[in-house]
């Protein structure tokens, strides 16, 4: 019964070590923090990976090193389509934009920093193009 219980038992456990993210666990506690102070930017603004990783690790932002900055935001589950959607509204709000000009805007070095494909998106699902 104990053997055959432990065979039952051994696809659960497969299964639950699978679905636990270890790359989490693995973090070093600058990177935790960094992950926690990633949360807190994302749940109120839109960022691309590349302008979170700057905002963490910028000395006018947050001053975590640019390699933890970097681990934490790669450890989180983002969709940043759905980031670059929430970035165009916000300048929609305030602004008015071309397409041409919303999608630089979220593309730019010198602005928001996504991919030209997840700044095209973004600024297709607000609606500015």
């Amino acid at each position: 019964m104990k053997n055959l219980l432990s065979r039952a038992a051994l696809p659960f456990i497969v299964l639950t070590m699978l679905a636990a993210p270890t790359f989490a666990q693995s973090l070093t506690a600058p990177q935790k923090n960094a992950v926690r102070s990633a949360k807190q930017y994302l749940s109120f603004q839109g960022f691309s990976r590349d302008g979170l990783i700057n905002q963490l690790s910028s000395d006018a932002g947050d001053g975590y090193k640019e390699s933890d900055a970097t681990v934490a935001v790669d450890s989180l589950s983002v969709d940043w389509n759905k980031q670059a959607e929430r970035s165009a509204k916000q300048y929609l709000d305030i602004m008015g934009f071309s397409c041409k000009g919303l999608i630089e805007q979220l593309s730019s070095s010198a602005g928001d920093g996504y991919t030209k494909d997840q700044a095209t998106h973004g600024a297709r699902a607000v609606g500015a193009c």
